[in-house]
């Protein structure tokens, strides 16, 4: 994972744009699916969806109307460095782009073995306080109980004359609370990284 990320993952914030895009996981790359006989070629064009920018589950964020665009400028950016004209009607549209984030609560329990030794006795200390036999192998269970809210980008490429996604890319992350001023840099990385290898070759 190189240093942008590891800033990411460390400070991602509740209420950012950024972290919408960005999953913090030790493979960071996003899940990718596609329809296997569809010809990308073809596709020059793209739009957002006109539904686009939904948010749901159990902890639905409420992101405003400014950070909803921040995240269609990085996106169209990142399509256009590709290749692609991003157009307003979804008559043009050879593409749809919609993107989707779910959140849900999630509990991590953690267990850790500590060392316990006891008390000690003479020279040769170390014995257990009481079975008082040697115990420098002993050790403690610690449970530790953390809950967390997931985030779940997703984004569909829709085919409008065939009304299917053709092209889809999950990303999961750990939100933390933490507020965060988002930089252009951050999110138009982010938004690199959430398309993937579109389009598949």
């Amino acid at each position: 994972m190189n240093a942008t990320l590891k800033r990411l993952c460390t400070s991602i914030p509740l209420f950012s744009a950024a972290l919408l895009m960005v999953a913090c996981s030790t493979t960071p790359k996003p899940s990718i699916d596609f329809k296997q006989d569809y010809d990308f070629s073809k596709a020059r064009k793209i739009s957002f969806y006109d539904r686009s920018g939904q948010v749901s589950g159990d902890n639905p964020l409420q992101l405003s109307d400014f950070q909803k665009e921040r995240i269609d400028d990085a996106l169209a950016l990142e399509l256009r460095n590709r290749g692609f004209e991003v157009v307003d009607s979804d008559a043009e549209a050879d593409l749809l782009l919609s993107w989707h984030l779910g959140t849900q609560h999630k509990t991590d329990v953690r267990t850790y073995e500590t060392p316990s030794y006891g008390m000690g006795y003479g020279r040769y200390g170390g014995y257990n306080r009481y079975s008082m036999y040697n115990c420098w192998n002993c050790s403690n269970t610690e449970v530790s109980v953390s809950n967390y809210t997931e985030g779940t980008f997703i984004i569909d490429m829709i085919d409008p004359k065939l009304g299917k996604s053709v092209w889809r890319s999950v990303t999961q992350s750990k939100l933390k609370g933490k507020k965060h001023e988002d930089e252009p840099g951050e999110i138009n990385e982010a938004a690199a990284l959430v398309l993937g290898t579109f389009p598949p070759l």
